[in-house]
């Protein structure tokens, strides 16, 4: 598809009256932030971004745009990874959510909350804490990400594990068809079984498919007992026996369960303020790993407790070490999260987002590290995430020394080694960032010509004129 041609004046003057003039920018110094993402991969176009401030001004916005054939981009925090938010023409309309940030509604004895889709995902964590109820959902990027991105890339993050991803976690949406026409959907029934769930279409399809202006989120209990521990363990394989055994002892008390390789825990020590090593002696791999009970803060200590006991004596862990203090959890669970951004000052880093079968990780992991490792010798490879739902963030950081440019350069071929191992196991490329434009063509290329007929199908039917999000995920 070729870039559109240039807003004309007349056009991007209809566009603001629609918001009012001080919520459509045209400034580029004001636009620039809503072109760059994260980890600067893309550096986006447009001609116009919009802030509507309700689901009419969204609706109007979507109207017009159809009438006159101009794409649109949906963009909420802008913190994607794989460039789904960043425009790519000076003809594209970015459309900002962050002014609609209302929490609308907090049903406690329902435990939900319905929220507009600019709510930063934060907010929506603190407004559930004070009712005594916890959204589960949490994510690096949870201070500045909002709930409609969460709800377009179907977010995961460390809760998966006992909660689910965000698909999981929504019982209505209200969103924008590119007509215009307003889906009414702000539903907060837990079964509601009439027909064709439109909801889940919308959820993970990254602005493809319409705008999610609402959403009626679910809340759990919060839990009366919390206990976060590193654990020093030699191999993902006796990760993966500790899996097992929490699992069988703890439940769905079970709510964390990360793993991390020593030069990640070293990146994260030499590059994340206050860091510092849980235990006293290195380790070839970590486990931060967390019990929630619902009884007492003694119930979860007992738990995690008797977990490591047993642990111990079955020779699966080496080390172990409990959080002391609420404080102590937070910097145990902060180094996890730190790590993404720790790898940054250690160069260029090659990222990858897979998953495979909990039980063939440690398959993976081995594997996946030879076949780096024998293409690039030197290279670092710093592999952690979601142990407990078989997603890893498969990063390979350059060799010390290397020139960044003519490492990052191999990217395709470093995502072809890795992508080739994930495909053979039943994996997946795509665990929680989505396609976006960064793996648009590899999606195209490996999923069954039937799966993507019908994808295009559902996107004809919602998007007869191509005007959502082109060139992301189809």
């Amino acid at each position: 598809m070729p870039d559109s041609p240039p807003l004309s004046p007349d056009l991007i003057a209809r566009f603001a009256a629609v918001v009012g003039e001080g919520n459509a920018l045209t400034d580029p110094d004001l636009i620039a932030p809503y072109l760059r993402e994260e980890r600067d991969l893309y550096e986006g176009h447009a001609g116009l971004v919009l802030r509507p401030g309700s689901v009419e001004e969204v609706s109007a916005i979507l109207r017009l745009a159809s009438e006159t054939r101009t794409p649109v981009v949906p963009q909420g925090g802008n913190t994607g990874l794989v460039g789904g938010q960043v425009p790519l023409s000076a003809g594209e309309v970015v459309v900002s959510l962050s002014r609609m940030n209302r929490i609308r509604e907090v049903d406690a004895v329902g435990r939900t909350m319905t929220v507009d889709a600019g709510v930063v995902l934060q907010r929506v964590q603190e407004a559930a804490d004070e009712e005594g109820l916890l959204f589960p959902l949490s994510l690096g990027s949870e201070g500045s990400c909002q709930v409609g991105g969460n709800l377009a890339t179907n977010a995961g993050g460390t809760g998966v594990l006992a909660y689910g991803n965000m698909r999981e976690l929504c019982l209505g949406i209200e969103a924008v068809l590119p007509s215009g026409e307003i889906l009414h959907g702000l539903r907060r029934l837990k079964k509601d079984n009439r027909g064709y769930d439109w909801r889940q279409l919308l959820i993970g399809a990254e602005g493809t498919l319409g705008i999610i202006t609402g959403a009626v989120l679910k809340l759990v209990p919060r839990p009366m007992g919390r206990e976060v521990a590193y654990i020093g363990l030699a191999s993902p394989e006796a990760a993966l026996e500790l899996l097992k055994r929490a699992e069988r002892r703890a439940g769905s008390q079970l709510t964390g369960f990360e793993i991390v390789p020593r030069i990640g825990m070293e990146f994260t020590i030499r590059h994340t303020r206050g860091a510092r090593d849980p235990m006293g002696e290195p380790h070839d791999w970590y486990i931060l790993m967390e019990i929630s009970s619902s009884r007492s803060a003694e119930d979860a200590r007992e738990t995690m407790e008797a977990i490591l006991e047993a642990a111990f004596e079955a020779g699966e862990v080496e080390d172990a070490a409990i959080a002391q203090s609420v404080s102590d959890a937070k910097d145990f669970w902060r180094m996890r999260e730190e790590l993404s951004w720790a790898q940054k000052p250690e160069g260029g880093s090659i990222k990858h987002d897979v998953s495979v079968p909990v039980a063939l990780v440690p398959q993976f992991l081995r594997e996946a590290g030879e076949a780096v490792m024998a293409a690039i010798p030197g290279a670092r490879v710093v592999s952690f995430g979601h142990l407990g739902d078989g997603n890893i963030h498969y990063n390979v950081s350059q060799p010390v020394g290397a020139d960044k440019a003519a490492f990052l350069e191999r990217w395709g071929e470093v995502n072809g080694i890795v992508h080739a191992i994930v495909a053979r196991l039943g994996g997946s490329f795509s665990a929680e960032h989505g396609i976006g434009q960064l793996k648009r063509d590899e999606l195209a290329r490996t999923k069954e010509p039937a799966e993507m007929d019908l994808m295009r199908a559902i996107k004809g039917t919602f998007d007869p004129y191509s005007i959502m999000n082109p060139r992301k995920l189809i």
